[in-house]
């Protein structure tokens, strides 16, 4: 009989919900960069960043498989080091700031695809339209600096149709091309510090 309850009493304990530890991460805006760059005139590229932004990522499991991430950049952050072209930018015929002030990224899915690499697939919404785009992220590792934080870095990479987002301003050159490309390559690396763990059930 006791060995019967014993039996019971473990089966009851196993199909207890398993807590997990989630382990949250905040960017650290002063060792990030939020990159771009486009072509101009066919012949070169220009390039610029987005000086204010924020990203949060929470981890689920022993790697970053099924994480989840949260990022915004506030538009008139936007430096190509042109203030006149800058100002142009903010303005209705691109970004339009004054409506909408940030451009975000939600993440739908967190896939391992190398050692050291994911396929990050989310929503990227920019001027009022949201699209599904993948960022290429590579994990290049975690340590603790001498303050004893432990950092995480990253580099994701990505190229966005802007006309897919309504950003469709441009001019067409004598040659036949355009002033400025559609395709916008991003890049971004960013630093990210850990913060407290919470744990919650699975």
């Amino acid at each position: 009989m006791k060995n019967i309850m014993f039996a019971l009493t473990a089966l009851f304990i196993m199909a207890l919900p398993v807590k997990a530890q989630e382990t949250s991460w905040k960017v650290d805006q002063a060792h990030s960069k939020v990159l771009f760059s486009v072509s101009h005139m066919v012949i070169s590229e220009v390039s610029g960043r987005f000086n204010d932004f924020d990203a949060s990522l929470v981890q689920t499991s022993d790697d970053l498989s099924g994480s989840k991430l949260n990022a915004s950049i506030k538009v008139n952050s936007i430096n190509t080091d042109n203030e006149g072209r800058d100002k142009h930018l903010k303005s209705p015929d691109f970004f339009d700031a004054e409506k909408n002030p940030e451009i975000t990224f939600v993440s739908k899915s967190f896939e391992k695809t190398g050692k050291n690499t994911y396929k990050v697939t989310g929503d990227l919404t920019m001027k009022g339209v949201t699209k599904p785009v993948v960022l290429d992220t590579k994990f290049n590792g975690q340590l603790k600096d001498p303050m004893g934080n432990v950092r995480a870095g990253f580099k994701a990479t990505t190229t966005v149709n802007r006309t897919d987002f309504g950003v469709k301003w441009n001019k067409t050159l004598e040659t036949g091309g355009l002033l400025i490309g559609e395709k916008v390559e991003v890049t971004i690396n960013i630093e990210m510090l850990k913060q407290a763990g919470v744990e919650k059930k699975k």
